[in-house]
């Protein structure tokens, strides 16, 4: 059984576990206080010596880091995984798109406008220049979506799982989703897709793991 460390409220541990809920694929799920050190950790760091999360530990000696490689693991031979290689290689274009145009910059913009909100007023001129940095890419992201439902024309899959992550989360960045009015109808509609739970409800006392 593949075993998930993440930490909560972080998009990019949010997205294997959606995608194994999606899949109804079982998991055991151990948080990481990462605000306290705790990847920092001696027995953490046996499990992951690179210290982050998430991490998908798969076998006692094989394991995977960075959330989109997750992800495309386990869509593998799934409905969520493209059937063709052009859309397998769209998918990856926008899991790339994600990494180095939303996310580096939704990402610290929520996390002291949110996350740590007690630093947000020292840290204000980078959450300006992170949320004025994230515009560009939400726009091309805002134009993409204004032809189709969902990030490929076939439908859902793990391209919208990647982008979602920390794109539905964009007002926590102190950025509108009224400025994206595509964008905010794809949050909707991934919300309403088969076996969808959000992102609050990772870390329920239910499914983690002593």
């Amino acid at each position: 059984m593949n075993t998930l460390y993440a930490c909560l409220g972080s998009g990019n541990c949010y997205k294997p576990w959606l995608t194994m809920k999606q899949l109804q694929m079982e998991c055991v799920l151990k948080l990481v206080d990462v605000l306290s050190g705790e990847q920092r950790s001696e027995d953490y760091l046996a499990v992951n010596p690179l210290g982050v999360v998430p991490y998908l530990q798969i076998t006692d000696d094989i394991g995977i880091g960075e959330s989109n490689a997750m992800i495309w693991y386990l869509a593998e031979g799934t409905a969520l995984m493209p059937q063709t290689a052009l859309e397998r290689a769209e998918a990856l274009q926008w899991m790339f798109f994600e990494q180095s145009k939303l996310e580096p910059f939704i990402s610290p913009a929520r996390f002291f406008t949110t996350i740590l909100p007690a630093q947000r007023e020292e840290r204000a001129d980078d959450i300006t220049n992170w949320q004025m940095q994230a515009m560009p890419g939400l726009a091309r992201l805002d134009d993409h979506l204004a032809e189709r439902k969902f990030m490929l024309q076939s439908g859902y899959s793990i391209a919208d799982i990647a982008v979602f992550g920390y794109v539905h989360v964009l007002e926590e960045a102190g950025l509108s989703k009224s400025e994206f009015p595509h964008v905010a109808r794809w949050i909707d509609d991934v919300t309403q897709t088969a076996l969808f739970q959000p992102l609050g409800d990772l870390g329920q006392p239910t499914e983690v793991a002593a």
